[in-house]
């Protein structure tokens, strides 16, 4: 069933006379779920009215950019649609990121291309530019999504082109992807913070990591979140900087085939692990005075018991160490 709100009117309109926004932040339309999506409209028909504005002679898209685009190739003669008044310049695009906020995830890069624009017009509107609460209200995207947009804009230029790339590829067979641009972008931010002179030759590390990643030296996207631990352990964990610098060093240097997880390995994953463990034993210490303190020995569940016997057993060895 259509909802059809205040000063919104249905109607069947030639696809002819319908042109698309200029504003649509969407960038990408994948082939196969195009298809998919028109053999659906073939089979039932336009089950969504889009929605409109009219202008001059022509109606332009608010939503529903797919759905026309698959009429046309359907040559479908007419389409139905929701006509609403024309929208300003930062209603036009803030009504589209929430329409597609509460249907479907746009990629990153499709809603970082536009998020620039929002904020300039809302600028010029108001005085002033949003921060992030108000630029979160206005396009319905959460604080992270755009923190997340932001590390894409700052992208050079090079890597957009990638990213572009394969982002028109189908979903399975992208591997230079938003996440792997952003989670690369998060683990250099925490290298610069702590060791500043690595702003130096950014260019030139982002190059050989991502080149890395496409040889398999770098195995998985998520081992960037290992990169940053290697810096952040310089103050955390007391780890020496030249300590951090020379593993650091051999993950940034073309010439050799050290992994991000081999240089953490070698470094300071003894350290993170006795870290952990220290505040797994803290918080055992303080669970066995509960239970001795509240005479509640006698209801501890005897696998427990017994793995409690087994690690008195282990630290009585390690302690003759």
């Amino acid at each position: 069933m259509v909802t059809i709100r205040r000063g919104q009117r249905l109607k069947s309109v030639a696809t002819t006379e319908i042109q698309p926004n200029p504003e649509n932040p969407r960038l990408i339309f994948r082939q196969e779920e195009m298809e998919s999506l028109m053999r659906s409209i073939d089979s039932y028909g336009i089950q969504v009215p889009l929605t409109v504005y009219h202008e001059g002679d022509n109606y332009y898209l608010i939503d529903g950019e797919r759905r026309w685009r698959c009429a046309r190739k359907l040559n479908l003669a007419t389409v139905p649609v929701l006509v609403q008044a024309k929208p300003t310049e930062l209603e036009n695009l803030v009504l589209m990121y929430n329409i597609h906020a509460l249907r479907e995830q746009w990629d990153y890069y499709t809603i970082a291309s536009k998020l620039e624009r929002v904020i300039d017009l809302y600028e010029r509107e108001n005085g002033s530019k949003p921060n992030e609460i108000t630029l979160s209200e206005l396009t319905g995207l959460t604080r992270g999504a755009i923190r997340r947009c932001q590390l894409l804009l700052d992208l050079p230029d090079r890597f957009k082109v990638m990213l572009m790339e394969e982002l028109n590829k189908p979903k399975s067979q992208q591997r230079l992807s938003e996440d792997l641009f952003i989670e690369m972008e998060k683990s250099l931010k925490a290298v610069t913070r702590r060791i500043p002179e690595y702003n130096d030759r950014i260019e030139d590390i982002r190059d050989t990591l991502v080149d890395k990643f496409q040889n398999n030296v770098i195995s998985a996207v998520t081992d960037f979140r290992q990169l940053s631990k290697i810096a952040t352990a310089v103050e955390g964990l007391g780890i020496a900087q030249n300590t951090a610098r020379r593993a650091l060093d051999q993950i940034f240097d073309p010439g050799k085939k050290v992994s991000i997880r081999q240089a953490y390995s070698d470094t300071v994953e003894f350290e993170y692990g006795e870290k952990k463990a220290s505040r797994y034993v803290t918080s055992l210490i303080s669970f066995l005075e509960d239970v001795s303190s509240e005479d509640k020995v006698e209801d501890l569940d005897n696998e427990l018991l017994q793995e409690l016997e087994s690690l008195y057993v282990k630290l009585q060895k390690l302690l003759r160490h």
